[in-house]
C-alpha cells in the first residue's frame, strides 16, 4: 500500500510555484502525490515528474472529460474519436512525468445529464474508446482506473458496482476500477459491503471526507474501510482527495462555498496519520 496526496487541494495546474509542497508532503511520510491533468504539454508534466523524483516522490494523475467534443458516451463518432485523442494526450502525460495510474471520470462530461441512466449505446460506444486508449496506456506502463461519482455529478457510473460491471465490459487487463468514499457515501447502501464485494476490481483508491474536508473528521466508517480493503487483498494507493476554498474557479466547480478544514495542513497531516494508522490496526 502507497499513500498519496491530491494536488486539488491547492491547484488545478501544477507548476513550479507548488514545488516546495511536495518537500513539505515527502517530510510528512507521503509516498506519493496525484497531478491534475486538465491542460498543458507533457513537456510542462515532464518537469513536473522530475521535481518529484528529485524529492524522493512517485505519482499518480487524474483527468476529466472536458466537454462534448471529446466524450466517449456521444453518438457522433468524430465526438469519441475526440475522446480517444484527449485521453491520448493524458496518457502521454503521465508517461511523461512517470505517472503510474491515470484515474478520474473519463466517460462523460461532468454536470451533463441526459434524464435516464446510460444507455446500451452510451455503454458500447463508451466501452470501445476506453479498450482502445487502454491499449494505448498500457503500451506507456500507465494504468487507468475509472471513477464512479454521484448522480449529482453523471448517470453514467454511480455506485462501485457499475464501475465494476463496466470493467469487465470493457475486458482490458490495463483498464480497472477506483472507488471515491465522498461518493460512496452519497450512493452506496453499503459503503464498506460494496468494498468487500468489488474489491478484485479495484486498483485505486480515494480517501476524501464525507464533507471534502479533513479524513477523520466527518462520519466515514474509516476503520471498517481499511479493513475491508487490506482483509480483501488490496494493495494500491491510497490517496487522499480533499478541496478547500484557496482557488476561486476551482472551489465553484467543486461547490466549496465555506471553509471544510482549518488549514491544508491539517488536512495532509492528519489525514496521513489516519491513513497509516488505520491501515496498521486493520491487520
Amino acid at each position: 500500500m502507497k499513500i498519496g496526496f491530491n494536488m486539488l487541494l491547492w491547484t488545478p495546474f501544477v507548476a513550479e510555484e507548488h514545488f516546495p509542497l511536495f518537500d513539505d508532503l515527502k517530510k510528512t511520510g507521503y509516498d506519493g502525490v496525484e497531478i491534475p491533468l486538465f491542460n498543458g504539454e507533457p513537456t510542462h508534466y515532464a518537469n513536473v515528474g522530475r521535481a518529484l523524483r528529485d524529492t524522493g516522490l512517485e505519482c499518480t494523475a487524474v483527468t476529466v472529460i472536458p466537454d462534448k467534443a471529446h466524450s466517449p458516451i456521444s453518438p457522433d463518432s468524430r465526438d469519441r474519436e475526440g475522446a480517444v485523442e484527449y485521453l491520448k494526450w493524458a496518457i502521454d502525460c503521465c508517461a511523461a512525468m512517470e505517472a503510474e495510474v491515470l484515474c478520474g471520470p473519463f466517460y462523460q462530461p461532468l454536470g451533463v445529464f441526459s434524464g435516464q441512466g446510460p444507455t446500451e449505446d452510451e455503454k458500447a460506444w463508451a466501452a470501445e474508446v476506453h479498450r482502445t486508449v487502454a491499449a494505448y496506456a498500457r503500451d506507456a506502463k500507465v494504468l487507468l482506473t475509472v471513477e464512479a461519482l454521484n448522480r449529482f455529478e453523471c448517470y453514467f457510473l454511480n455506485t462501485l458496482e457499475d464501475a465494476s460491471d463496466y470493467v469487465r465490459r470493457v475486458g482490458h487487463p490495463n483498464f480497472k476500477a477506483m472507488y471515491d468514499t465522498f461518493h460512496g457515501n452519497i450512493e452506496e447502501k453499503d459503503p464498506v459491503g460494496c468494498i468487500r464485494a468489488h474489491v478484485g476490481a479495484l486498483d485505486h483508491f480515494h480517501i476524501s471526507a464525507s464533507d471534502r474536508g479533513t479524513p477523520g473528521r466527518d462520519h466515514v466508517p474509516w476503520a471498517e474501510t481499511f479493513r475491508a480493503l487490506r482483509q480483501g487483498g488490496y494493495d494500491g494507493w491510497l490517496t487522499i482527495e480533499a478541496f478547500g476554498r484557496a482557488m476561486p474557479d476551482l472551489a465553484a466547480t467543486t461547490c466549496v462555498w465555506r471553509d471544510l478544514s482549518r488549514s491544508p495542513e491539517e488536512v495532509y497531516i492528519e489525514g496521513f496519520e489516519l491513513i497509516s494508522q488505520g491501515w496498521q490496526n486493520a491487520e
